[in-house]
């Protein structure tokens, strides 16, 4: 039997009918004389949660980062598990399998991952289904591939899927646990490999806009008299002159009126210093990808990306274009016979533009967009041979299919063709330059000439100027000056993105690296991110509330959760640099460079850096009591073994605490207890922690350290409550550190293993250790007070110390207890 598993339902439908009937209806499947056909939900396995590798990470903490699964674990999604049952039990009853994944990175690894997870043994076959009429299913069936053919687009997806495990799972808590110690109690970051890089450029290009400041500059434009007409050109300044800022535009208006009266006066001869005219041409527009129709119908018609994508795929669904997610603008060549075919449908679609069109276009013609060498799974998206009729179309459907009818059109039309014309004007020492062109041929051109193309910049003036036509002239001709004028120009702040122009910048990400060397590099990159998912991602930005669209045009303005985001995060997250190189390393991984194994290394030691990055960070502060002492974090109200009190929410890397006072936290107690705290203690008298701490001051004193005097209330609960590793830890540097002190303290023990063992019992312990001591401690009741020389005075301290921080004033030779 030969089983063939489509990605979803409707694409499984699809190919049954192209399979020798009768088709009969099964659940989860259907039954043809060629074989079954079933499906799978999209990824019908979900990677394993971190609790789900071990349930001590349910609990966010700090020091489980990063989390670095041995082996990768998948689940079957809850709701695939009826139909992976029926899937699981197919493949073990088939004697062939057919891998009918879309023709993508993904889709090629949500089948095989099914496959894998079964342990499948069975010779597999690949269909690669870029359309959905009867002639293409047809044509793809009858040239099935070895799905080894595609093991390395595999571990590209993988690698990919991997990587933002490990980018997301790790750094979304790192941050959020950091955001967390400055107070913002209820906020989780989300950490993204692409998605972080984009809510970046909304907040750069923000506070572009913000910090900007106009400037008013001056352009002198003369008319100059040929023996065959008049032109107008326009000065440039030479870049020594003054008033010029560092674009060599002018912006002192008294220096522009001096120098337009100097070219009003006489003597008005002029000569033309250079003349040069080229023919040009310009090849048709390439057919789109599904980045390229979402930008343009985003300019076009205003519509988001994510509904482009949406309304492609019903085109696609109902087989009236090829598969929407791709990312290829090539066309196969053995497709060049279906074009006139294509053109005759075109002509009775029902719109009358296209029609007109169709009539000119030439199904011999064959522009650069025929190249099979550019061809991977997928290529770019035209229409089928199905037969459309866009008056039962929906607008959004409409609309869609002009765009992709015209784009398909093009590559039947000839080129455009054109003189491009330049000259230069020496007059009274001074450059005028002048360009224009003279069309020879519209070409595909013909097409575009009715779209209304809206002035947003100064670059409009050049596309003016192109489009003058110039008298004829050659080098040395005379001309004379006829008259000048002025124009005052300001300069413009950069545009907010819209979702279309946003997802422009993901697509030519090397306009946006920091790296200048990076930029070169990723020039020919792919983008960031994947034509399926970059929709998806500005999507969810704006449901997380990090990003909001406004006004008629839908421009993106960041939240103030984007701005403590992004200034919280290194560069090496919020810039794409990084981003936009690995995307190049998958992509080189599709065509057999690199492994699996050397990217994910790569991943990880990504992840250990910028999870060590997160201990640092410093993020604006969020609380009503701001804390005292490290001013870091806020002080909440914990509950200890001895009550309710007030620790900072810094903790461990700062160990603020002080009492509750009718529900808030008593200050004034904390900051009197800080001023009098003794800043050394004598070595004779502390514990191997002390010790320790003593020995790397400069460690203790970045993690908030304090002194074995110090006496704030309730450490050892801090200590039980939030961080019981960290004790551990500290513990363990203390046995290790104690060594190396021994010969300089004296201690009531002499080895790690003579430390004696604290009895869960006060009255035991008491009875061994009289005689150490007169006083038992009033706080912990299992140490004594020992009586300690510090820096400011005698005091007393527990000898349970770091267990317990109980310290005491003296009062003659004696604890105050009171």
């Amino acid at each position: 039997m030969r089983l063939y598993i489509a990605e979803k339902p409707s694409v499984g439908r699809e190919l049954a009918k192209c399979l020798t009937g009768p088709v009969t209806r099964r659940d989860g499947y259907l039954v043809t004389k060629d074989g079954v056909v079933t499906w799978l939900f999209g990824h019908i396995l979900r990677q394993a949660e971190p609790e789900e590798y071990d349930p001590k990470y349910k609990r966010w903490r700090a020091e489980d980062l990063p989390i670095i699964p041995e082996h990768w674990k998948l689940f079957v999604d809850k709701d695939c598990e009826k139909q992976f049952a029926i899937v699981k039990s197919l493949i073990e009853k088939a004697d062939e399998i057919v891998h009918g994944g879309d023709p993508d990175r993904e889709g090629q690894l949500l089948v095989d991952e099914v496959l894998d997870y079964l342990g499948n043994k069975k010779p597999v076959r690949r269909i690669l289904l870029n359309a959905l009429d009867e002639k293409s299913i047809k044509k793809a069936n009858a040239s099935l591939r070895d799905n080894r053919d595609f093991f390395n687009l595999k571990q590209s997806a993988l690698a990919r899927a991997r990587a933002d495990w490990l980018i997301g799972m790790n750094l979304s808590r790192a941050y959020t646990l950091a955001a967390r110690r400055a107070g913002h109690e209820r906020l989780v970051l989300p950490i993204g490999r692409v998605k972080t890089p984009t809510l970046s450029l909304v907040v750069r290009r923000e506070r572009e806009i913000e910090h900007f400041k106009p400037v008013t500059y001056y352009l002198i434009r003369g008319i100059f008299q040929h023996e065959n007409g008049s032109f107008e050109a326009q000065w440039k300044p030479k870049d020594t002159m003054a008033g010029l800022d560092s674009e060599n535009r002018l912006i002192d208006k008294k220096i522009a009126d001096e120098k337009l009266a100097f070219f009003e006066g006489l003597p008005h001869d002029a000569v033309i210093s250079a003349y040069q005219k080229a023919k040009k041409q310009e090849p048709q527009p390439q057919p789109f990808s599904l980045s390229t129709l979402q930008v343009l119908a985003g300019k076009r018609f205003g519509y988001a990306p994510q509904l482009v994508l949406d309304t492609a795929q019903k085109l696609y669904e109902k087989k009236l274009t090829t598969y929407p997610r791709s990312d290829c603008e090539y066309l196969p060549t053995n497709q060049l016979g279906e074009a006139a075919t294509i053109l005759s449908h075109l002509a009775k679609a029902g719109d009358a533009q296209v029609a007109a069109w169709v009539k000119a276009a030439n199904p011999k013609q064959k522009s650069r967009a025929w190249n099979d060498k550019k061809i991977s799974a997928h290529h770019a998206i035209i229409p089928t041979t199905v037969q459309a009729d866009v008056t039962k179309m929906t607008q959004e459907e409409r609309n869609l299919y002009h765009l992709i009818a015209r784009s398909y059109l093009a590559q039947f039309y000839p080129v455009h063709t054109y003189d491009q014309t330049k000259v230069e004007v020496q007059y009274k020492d001074e450059t005028f330059t002048a360009s224009g062109r003279t069309e020879r041929d519209l070409g595909w051109k013909v097409m575009y000439q009715s779209q209304k193309k809206k002035k947003e910049s100064d670059g409009e003036e050049d596309k003016e100027e192109n489009a003058k036509t110039l008298p004829a002239m050659k080098k040395k001709d005379d001309v004379s000056w006829q008259r000048g004028r002025m124009l005052e120009k300001m300069t413009k702040p950069p545009t907010r993105f819209t979702a279309s122009t946003l997802l422009a910048g993901l697509t030519e990400i090397h306009k946006y690296v920091k790296n200048p060397e990076a930029k070169k590099q990723l020039k020919d990159v792919y983008g960031i991110g994947t034509e399926a998912t970059r929709a998806t991602i500005i999507d969810d930005l704006i449901r997380r509330k990090f990003m909001k669209a406004e006004g008629k045009k839908k421009y993106l303005v960041p939240t103030p959760a984007a701005y403590l985001l992004v200034d919280a995060l290194p560069d090496e997250l919020t810039y794409p640099d990084s981003t936009a190189i690995w995307e190049d390393k998958l992509h080189s991984m599709s065509e057999g460079e690199g492994s699996l194994a050397d990217f994910l290394q790569g991943q990880i030691a990504f992840t250990r850096k910028l999870c060590a990055k997160a201990t640092d960070v410093h993020m604006e502060v969020k609380g009503e009591n701001v804390c005292p002492r490290c001013h870091q974090g806020v002080l909440t109200k914990r509950k200890g073994k001895n009550g309710v009190f007030w620790g900072c929410s810094n903790y461990p890397k700062c160990r603020m605490t002080c009492n509750d006072k009718d529900g808030k936290p008593d200050l004034e107690d904390a900051k009197a207890r800080l001023a009098r705290r003794p800043r050394a203690t004598a070595p004779a008298a502390v514990s191997a922690s002390a010790l320790a701490w003593q020995a790397h001051p400069s460690s203790a004193q970045a993690a908030g350290g304090y002194s074995s005097a110090e006496s704030a209330d309730d450490i050892a609960a801090l200590n039980a409550l939030f961080s019981p590793a960290d004790y551990a830890a500290r513990m363990e540097a203390d046995a290790k550190s104690y060594a190396a002190q021994q010969k300089k303290a004296s201690s009531s023990w002499q080895s790690w293993a003579d430390k004696p063992k604290y009895s869960a019992s006060p009255m035991e312990h008491m009875a061994k250790d009289a005689a150490s001591s007169d006083y038992l401690c009033p706080r912990c009741r299992e140490g004594h007070l020992r009586s300690i020389h510090g820096r400011n005075g005698v005091f007393w301290g527990c000898s349970n110390y770091p267990r317990c921080t109980a310290t005491f004033d003296d009062d003659h030779g004696k604890p105050l207890l009171k």
